[in-house]
């Protein structure tokens, strides 16, 4: 009895050691949780903005002169250089237009040197052009395409600044006191006519522009006191278009309420102080009106 007591104790004892050998085993292999090294992340949201956007550079096209926004005059030489893909023939087409995207004068530009190219092909041009009307406008840079597909077509723009011309011309107001006769009376003659001079920006139709200053009929204060008038601007009076042939130049105005008419003497020196300012100019021999109800008596 007692040997089957130790036996089993000692059975019991071995069961005990070799459960602990086991786990003590598994701990063991159980790996150890490593630190993560990897940095937080961040719920920070930026909110800088960039003060200034940098314009990218072109890798297709470039412009040396003239410069984005430069004064120009005629004639002006424009230089640059393109790809050769930019070119047929070694030109590519260059158009100016005016604020308005009138059409105002075009040009070639040439590749100095080899175009059968995709490197940089330098280019140089000069353009002639007449006054434009407005201050500003646009060089075009037209990728020649002699296919005419819309997929191969491509151009640059670059706004300019026109360099303004000046004219001096001659306005003619009237002056009572030097159009008097031998008793004193006004004579609604061509001597009471005196002129006065305005600078304006050189266009293509002075003619036009020095009509509508007399209708305009502005005075100095200096030419008013020197006795210098005029019924100008009159109401609803203004220049509808002019036509010059063979030195006839023919005015057609609106007159709505009939205010160049009334009085012999008052619609004659309103009509002299038109036809005498365009007579400045001397390819106008003659100045006719449109209506014939304009100036009447």
């Amino acid at each position: 009895m007692k040997k089957s007591l130790v036996l089993i104790t000692i059975i019991l004892v071995a069961v005990i050691l070799l459960s602990c050998l086991l786990l003590f085993s598994l701990f063991q292999k159980i790996p150890e949780k490593k630190e993560n090294n990897l940095p937080p992340i961040s719920t920070e949201i930026k909110t800088e903005i960039p003060t200034e956007i940098q314009p990218k550079t072109d890798s297709t096209f470039r412009v040396s002169s003239p410069l984005s926004n430069q004064t120009i005059s005629s004639p002006i030489t424009i230089s640059g250089e393109a790809r050769g893909t930019w070119f047929f023939e070694g030109t590519f087409p260059i158009r100016l237009v005016d604020a308005n995207g009138v059409f105002i004068a075009s040009t070639i530009a040439q590749a100095q040197g080899s175009w059968t190219t995709d490197a940089f092909v330098p280019f140089k041009a000069e353009l002639i052009f007449s006054s434009p009307s407005t201050s500003v406008g646009t060089l075009i840079f037209e990728k020649d395409n002699p296919s005419d597909l819309p997929e191969n077509a491509d151009a640059r723009r670059i706004p300019i600044t026109f360099q303004t011309q000046q004219r001096t011309v001659s306005l003619f107001f009237y002056r009572s006191e030097k159009d008097l006769d031998a008793n004193g009376n006004i004579q609604c003659s061509d001597k009471g006519l005196e002129v006065v001079t305005r600078t304006i920006p050189m266009t293509v139709t002075p003619i036009q522009d020095v009509i509508r200053l007399v209708l305009q009929g502005e005075l100095t204060e200096e030419e008013r006191m020197r006795g210098l008038g005029t019924e100008y601007p009159l109401p609803g009076v203004t220049l509808k278009g002019t036509n010059l042939s063979n030195g006839i130049l023919t005015l057609e105005l609106t007159d709505p309420e009939n205010k160049t008419s009334g009085g012999s003497c008052r619609v004659n020196i309103l009509r002299l102080q038109i036809e005498t300012t365009a007579k400045q100019f001397p390819e106008v021999t003659e100045v006719r009106f449109l209506p014939d109800s304009l100036f009447q008596p």
